[in-house]
């Protein structure tokens, strides 16, 4: 199985964590602080989880999920540049301003994360994906009564024959480990740019659960 290495401990990391490692992934989940506090349960965490600080869980994963504050992601994720030189890198946060604890303005207006991250980080393969949804449907899609779509974008030049292929081989088995349906539910925008339109919660270019 696939070494998943997740920065982030909140509940966005913790639940991807156990879903994946449910699934039979090794995963790493990396702590900004070693100290940090998991988001799921002590009792519930899967042995096949371990723990690190992000530096060592990039390093050593071989694929990268980025599951920090999106506001402040790309200099924690250009910090691990040599770290993540030929991996993949899945970002599922956004880019907001914080407002009185809700998303307020956009980061990077007239571009997007992904674009950032790929331009910051041109040996690593940027996938944007899952982040205009709550953290529960990114790994248990079927408790929406329509299903969702999950729409990744990615750069295509110089990483693989097309965004969708670098989707496929993201994860090899993310469909099945984390409860997504085959297609048309798992569609591939296009390259980095088409993030733009995927910012922000609820924001999807193509279609979606109107619950999501």
């Amino acid at each position: 199985m696939t070494s998943i290495g997740i920065l982030g401990a909140g509940r966005v990391g913790a639940s991807l964590a156990g879903k994946l490692a449910a699934a039979g992934h090794h995963v790493i989940l990396g702590r900004q602080n070693p100290k940090e506090q998991t988001g799921a349960p002590t009792e519930d965490i899967n042995p096949r989880i371990s723990f690190s600080d992000q530096r060592t869980a990039t390093r050593t994963a071989d694929i990268v999920i980025n599951a920090t504050p999106g506001d402040s992601a790309l200099d924690r994720l250009t910090d691990l540049r040599t770290e993540l030189a030929g991996k993949i890198l899945v970002d599922v946060s956004n880019a907001t301003r914080d407002a009185d604890g809700l998303p307020g303005d956009l980061c990077y207006p007239g571009s997007s994360l992904a674009e950032q991250l790929q331009a910051a980080l041109p040996d690593t393969r940027v996938v944007k994906t899952l982040n205009t949804m709550l953290f529960m449907v990114m790994t248990a899609p079927e408790i929406l009564a329509t299903p969702p779509t999950a729409a990744p974008s990615g750069a295509t030049s110089g990483c693989c024959s097309g965004p969708t292929a670098c989707w496929r081989w993201t994860v090899p088995s993310w469909a099945s480990s984390t409860n997504w349906p085959t297609r048309p539910a798992r569609q591939s925008c296009g390259c980095a740019s088409t993030a733009r339109t995927c910012t922000t919660p609820g924001r999807t270019p193509t279609r979606r659960s109107p619950n999501a």
